[in-house]
């Protein structure tokens, strides 16, 4: 069998042998049914990810890994309950001199798969380029320049969507440029006012979660969340303007309140407004989208199951998948070696 070396992840099959280098997304230790303690982890690149084992018979087993840090790697890949495994053979954390094997922590961080750049300009040419109440243009204007530079580059979720570098910015051009083409439905709608939900909607998040590559809860993301954090910042941001309407204020803290659509989802309000429950919507279609996007991107498998919709969702199999396009890593500076 053929070792494949540093090649994408969302390029692996059923029974390839492979070796590289990874981020250790989620690095938990559990016990099976016989008490034997495991490592059960998420490992990533830039392509993608996959779940993978360190089982107790395995010298890997004794090693210390936690989320957020970069490994090595050699192991098969398997399948269980239809989806692609990594069963790990060695582990271990990277060092200085893996460098010369192609390890370059850039190249696993996963990202946006669109251009931030571009991302930028559509959000730009949305706020306040496309906003005409003078009050809510200058509000997007001002959230921006104050917000812009973590806007970029922040993740959206831990993990359920748009759980990558850029992802906070990929969900919100699309969400607004979602509301716009529904307020040209929907002339009853307040435009401006659904536009500028949007980019407040989810603003919490950066606060609420740390930056990639650990993209994990912040201790104000545990005690107080992003729905609260995001009201906070719609507060403080309408109060920077002098005379901002407080009519208006409280619709957008409702906006960002209600967002998550019921209070079992973690909405402190449910949706009162015609302009919250579309947005509720907007932002309930954009994260689902992502995970099928997700799904495909990691597996090839055309039945699995979708955590965010508990069921399973069926994915036939189409021309120019995601998969198709990804290409190998860098080449090692010498013949990668086995640990």
């Amino acid at each position: 069998m053929t070792t494949r070396f540093n090649e994408p992840i969302t390029t692996w099959q059923k029974d390839d042998e492979v070796m590289g280098f990874v981020l250790v997304q989620k690095a938990e230790q559990r016990q099976d049914r016989n008490g034997r303690s495991y490592y059960d982890l998420v490992l990533a690149d830039a392509s993608g990810s996959i779940p993978a084992k360190i089982w107790s018979d395995s010298a890997a087993s004794t090693g210390a890994y936690e989320s957020g840090t970069f490994a090595k790697y050699h192991g098969v890949v398997k399948t269980y309950r239809d989806q692609l495994q990594l069963d790990i053979r060695q582990f271990r954390l990277v060092n200085d001199g893996d460098r010369g094997q192609g390890f370059d922590e850039e190249l696993l961080i996963p990202s946006t798969p669109e251009d931030i750049d571009d991302l930028w300009r559509r959000l730009v040419r949305l706020f306040p380029g496309e906003i005409r109440h003078p009050l809510l243009r200058r509000l997007a204007e001002e959230t921006i320049a104050v917000h812009g530079a973590a806007l970029r580059t922040h993740p959206a979720a831990k993990g359920m969507h748009h759980a990558y570098r850029g992802g906070l910015l990929e969900h919100t051009v699309s969400m607004a440029e979602l509301a716009e083409k529904i307020a040209g439905h929907y002339p009853e709608l307040d435009r401006d006012l659904l536009l500028v939900g949007t980019l407040f909607h989810d603003l919490g998040k950066l606060f609420e979660l740390g930056a990639m590559p650990r993209n994990d809860y912040t201790l104000a993301g545990r005690l107080v969340g992003h729905v609260v954090i995001g009201r906070d910042l719609v507060r403080d941001r309408c109060a920077a303007i002098p005379d901002f309407p407080v009519e208006l204020a409280l619709h957008l803290e409702h906006l960002v309140l209600s967002h998550q659509g019921t209070r079992e989802y973690g909405a402190a309000v449910e949706p009162m407004t015609a302009e919250a429950l579309v947005l509720h919507f907007i932002d309930d279609l954009d994260s689902k989208i992502n995970q099928f996007r997700n799904l495909r991107r990691d597996n090839p498998a055309e039945v699995q199951y979708l955590k965010g919709l508990a069921r399973h969702v069926y994915l036939p199999a189409r021309s120019g998948d995601p998969r198709s396009a990804v290409t190998a890593g860098p080449e090692p500076d010498a013949e990668p070696t086995l640990f």
